[in-house]
């Protein structure tokens, strides 16, 4: 059918678009971030301008480069902390604007110049001002940069907006504005500043009118933005573990070492209570054995121990992410043979299956749109591009069903063996299907 195979071919465009963007690292910060803070936030894509290396033969046989720049999209990882959406907004299609916040050196700075409708006299102006960078509360915390006192003074601070502004501002700016616009209308824009200066502004260049941000949470809160991250849900857990294992170490500080109860009446004076092999303490009176005694504290570092493990337990239940996930081993009983084992590790997937579906739904499917659009206005390569195609991200159906559908076409093929049933099969169907399922290029 077209609309299938118009939607395959749109489906390698974007993997292809999204190795040539280096998505995996750029997914990888995202995702690491969501799992420590709760939130992660990927922004784009953006047209790039990227320069594609090429030698050709020339006729008299000789290699030349002839390097050419094609525009393809781009995506970035920004860290929560740079990122500042509307404070009353729950997500991002509730934001009126964003604001990024960027700490740039001199050639940072000196670059906007080439990417396009920045004011290089704007730029130039912020440079010879110099560095106007000044570091959050929280900055030397987060980077621990106290070693170097000083690292803030080779920085500018731009600041990037993407949001509404209204129509009678905008033209006081200089921009084009519509002539259907009232003053009162709003129009979407992005602004860049640093310090007093506009860098650019221009009206929002993607149509539909999106803010370019995917923001999502590790585990929704359904009444802000921000998400739960793993280190939030087994806060309490881990306050307890810590407890005891201060505790069993404290303990064993004591009852690892021996403390004395000397009689100082029953000795001879002066002498060294410096303890060794062979010590030999002289005494003068008394009755035999009872100047110097041992005093062994008793051991509770088995019971802090206990406890610590109990502690781990209830992680495992906050966070979703059992021990087994991560290779813990000693499991007893159902874990003892090689379908148990599968059966528990299958199971112990099931709780990560939210986080996934988190992402597909809060990451995937936004960037995938937001993809597809950007190939609907800016790709050059493939003009005959066209459809409405919608799309579906396959992050949590493919963790349960590609291991369940593999198993049920190999028995269907096995099935199948059986003469009397071959006619009604079409096995070049069947095997296309178990190749995707097992992640084969059926071509």
């Amino acid at each position: 059918s077209p609309a299938q195979k118009a939607a395959l071919n749109m489906e390698k465009q974007i993997h292809d678009q999204l190795l040539d963007t280096s998505a995996v690292n750029v997914f990888r910060s995202a995702i690491f971030e969501a799992a420590l803070l709760g939130t992660g936030i990927v922004k784009g894509p953006f047209n790039f301008y990227k320069r594609v290396h090429k030698w050709t033969t020339s006729e008299e046989g000789e290699r030349e480069y002839t390097p050419y720049e094609k525009t393809v999209p781009r995506i970035e990882h920004v860290s929560v902390w740079d990122f500042h959406p509307d404070p009353s907004a729950t997500s991002v299609e509730d934001c009126e604007y964003v604001i990024e916040r960027h700490r740039m050196n001199r050639q940072q700075l000196r670059g906007l110049i080439m990417r396009p409708h920045f004011n290089a006299q704007a730029v130039e102006e912020c440079l010879a001002k110099g560095p106007n960078y000044e570091d959050k509360y929280y900055e030397d915390t987060i980077r621990e940069d106290e070693t170097e006192a000083y690292y803030q003074e080779s920085r500018f601070e731009v600041l990037e907006y993407w949001g509404v502004l209204d129509a009678k501002f905008a033209n006081e700016v200089g921009m084009d504005v519509p002539n259907s616009l009232g003053p009162m209308d709003q129009v979407q824009v992005n602004v860049w500043i640093c310090g007093e200066e506009i860098l650019r502004c221009v009206l929002n260049p993607f149509t539909p009118a999106r803010i370019p941000f995917h923001v999502f949470p590790y585990e929704i809160n359904p009444y802000q933005m921000w998400g739960v991250g793993v280190a939030e849900n087994m806060e309490d857990a881990q306050m307890l573990m810590n407890g005891h294992v201060r505790m069993a170490i404290d303990n064993l500080a004591l009852a690892g070492n021996l403390v004395f109860d000397v009689d100082e009446t029953s000795l001879v004076p002066g002498q060294n209570y410096d303890i060794f092999p062979g010590k030999v303490f002289r005494r003068q009176s008394g009755v035999t054995g009872t100047a110097v005694n041992a005093i062994k504290f008793p051991s509770t570092a088995g019971e802090n121990i206990q406890m610590y493990d109990k502690a781990r337990q209830l992680a495992d239940e906050e966070t979703g992410i059992p021990s087994i996930m991560h290779g813990q081993t000693g499991v007893t009983g159902t874990g003892r043979t090689a379908a148990g084992l599968s059966m528990l590790l299958g199971s112990s997937g099931l709780s990560i299956k939210t986080v996934i579906k988190n992402l597909d739904d809060y990451l995937l499917k936004p960037v995938g749109e937001a993809l597809f659009q950007w190939n609907m206005q800016f790709n050059e390569d493939n003009p005959d591009i066209e459809g409405d195609l919608e799309i579906k991200p396959k992050g949590a159906a493919s963790v349960m069903q590609k291991e369940v559908r593999s198993q049920r076409l190999t028995a269907l093929l096995q099935t199948v063996g059986n003469p009397m049933l071959a006619p009604f099969i079409k096995i070049p169907n069947l095997l296309k299907e178990l190749a995707i399922s097992q992640d084969i290029d059926p071509d």
